[in-house]
């Protein structure tokens, strides 16, 4: 089974995203109260890095494990799917936050560390090599992913050697989760989940090592029912919204993001249409920038309505805030289709050349 035939995983990647973007805006409403399933926006990019566990396994594993694999070939294409607009949002917060300046907005100070600047061109700035969150601070998690896709060959021979024991696998990968979290805390005095600049590359371990073993779990067959899979998938969702909702620990809401990508893949492999239409797909495709450019479009937006009508606080009233956050589609859109898109395909045709080039047989 193919990567596009599993529309559903792309399609939860927006809902990802979207809970992302709700952490980081609420505070810019005019109210006085937070949901409880807002304050655990955080928890998106722990479900982003579980997919991303997933999928590398289902694009990658077998070749892998059959000593097909390219490394430098799989690196290429992960750079091109994250750097193009890793950089141009960095550049993008750079150029706004200074003409934002000049315009005599407040700017945090921070925006602007030019000391973390070669840290974040280098994608290592969640790796305890940047001084301080600066410039597009959501880009952590893409220096996280990135030490992920150093390390994948290690994952991926561990995932070779379970692939016919998937239960011990996902036990083996919630035991880290719990074990992971635990310890965690323990030593550095804070959760893993609040990990960005400082430990975050670390953060991303148990929650890309659990999303291989789900692969394994999801190979083997463990929902090939389609009412398994929609039961599953509906219960796994209630889980979610019930832990995120009551106060579960960070580890156990992580453990069912693991059964819901299970779940969904199952649908997906069993001909169901659930989240499969093409909007919803869509959504999913736009998601890396719909992440990557809401806090920059936050730079912007909310200092600008906040400036625009009079408030003594960025506080919006609803309708504007409204407006501000919906914006951001059609924002994410039109990076997805004028930066990130191309400038991956272009990498990656670039690589194809080359590697022509270099089958090509010598001229006399």
């Amino acid at each position: 089974m193919t990567p596009e035939h599993l529309k559903p995983l792309t399609s939860l990647r927006f809902f990802a995203a979207a809970w992302v973007v709700l952490f980081h805006y609420w505070p810019k409403l005019a109210v006085d109260f937070t949901p409880a399933l807002v304050s655990k926006g955080y928890l998106g990019v722990e479900l982003f890095f579980v997919l991303s566990g997933f999928i590398l396994c289902h694009v990658y594993l077998a070749s892998a494990g059959e000593k097909r694999f390219d490394y430098g070939a799989f690196l290429w294409a992960r750079l091109a799917r994250v750097y193009p607009l890793h950089l141009a949002t960095l550049l993008g917060v750079g150029l706004l936050a200074g003409a934002a300046t000049l315009a005599g907005f407040g700017i945090d100070g921070s925006v602007l560390s030019w000391e973390s600047l070669p840290a974040n061109l280098l994608m290592v700035h969640a790796w305890g090599l940047a001084p301080e969150a600066g410039w597009n601070h959501p880009s952590w998690s893409i220096s996280a992913e990135w030490f992920a896709y150093l390390t994948f060959p290690l994952l991926a021979w561990a995932a070779w050697r379970l692939r016919a024991r998937p239960v011990t696998a996902v036990v083996a990968g919630s035991a880290l989760l719990f074990v992971a979290y635990a310890a965690f805390e323990r030593l550095a005095g804070f959760s893993l989940t609040q990990a960005t600049i400082a430990w975050g590359a670390l953060r991303i371990v148990p929650c890309f090592a659990f999303g291989c073993a789900v692969y394994l779990a999801w190979k083997a067959g463990a929902v090939s029912r389609p009412g398994v899979a929609a039961l599953g998938a509906v219960a796994s969702l209630a889980g979610i919204l019930f832990a995120a909702g009551f106060g579960a620990s960070d580890a156990a809401t992580v453990s069912l993001f693991g059964f819901l990508i299970l779940s969904l893949a199952g649908t997906a492999s069993a001909g169901s249409k659930f989240l499969t239409a093409a909007p919803f797909v869509w959504l999913g495709e736009v998601s890396y920038s719909v992440y990557m450019v809401c806090v920059p479009w936050k730079l912007l937006a909310v200092n600008a309505a906040a400036k625009l009508l009079g408030l003594q606080t960025e506080q919006l009233p609803w309708p504007v805030w409204l407006a501000v956050v919906l914006a951001i589609v059609p924002l994410a859109g039109l990076s997805y289709h004028l930066v990130e898109k191309p400038a991956r395909e272009r990498m990656r045709a670039l690589a194809e050349r080359r590697r022509a080039a270099g089958a090509a047989p010598a001229l006399a």
